[in-house]
């Protein structure tokens, strides 16, 4: 059972992620976060599983910078609603640097269970990325038709 100290527990600890690690890149301390039993969205595992997701992230866009737009727990879950920007730099998904800005919007739900996250669930719009790196055309999909 969840008490209003473990919520706000994992709210700081997600918080601790993004702030501490990601926007750092200081990736190696995701492992005082990250439980060795961590699942990801992408079916990653453990803390170098999702450290792997960042390092490719970080290094098509070096500068990148996450901001928390929204931060909601309740019981094992904690929601996050983010945006981040950054320039792409660096060889990203196996496509070229563009040295585009591009930003990002998403929403990560993370389930927490000792003091660790060990699962996590991802929305992101990756389209829009893809759009914005000019891999595919911004009109590229037909504009919807009124009713």
């Amino acid at each position: 059972m969840s008490t209003p100290q473990t919520t706000h527990r994992n709210k700081i600890l997600v918080r601790r992620i993004y702030e501490d690690c990601i926007n750092t890149g200081q990736l190696e301390r995701l492992a005082e976060m990250v439980g060795d039993d961590y699942v990801g969205a992408l079916g990653e595992k453990g803390a170098a599983g999702f450290a792997g997701n960042i390092e490719s992230l970080r290094k098509g866009f070096p500068d990148i910078c996450f901001t928390i737009e929204d931060l909601i727990a309740e019981e094992d879950r904690v929601v996050v609603r983010w945006r981040w920007s950054g320039t792409h730099n660096g060889s990203f998904m196996g496509i070229p640097p563009s040295q585009k800005q591009v930003s990002n919007t998403g929403i990560t739900v993370y389930q927490v269970k000792s003091d660790k996250v060990v699962h996590s669930w991802l929305q992101a719009d990756r389209l829009g990325v893809l759009q914005q790196i000019g891999v595919i055309p911004p009109n590229a999909l037909p504009k919807p038709q009124p009713k």
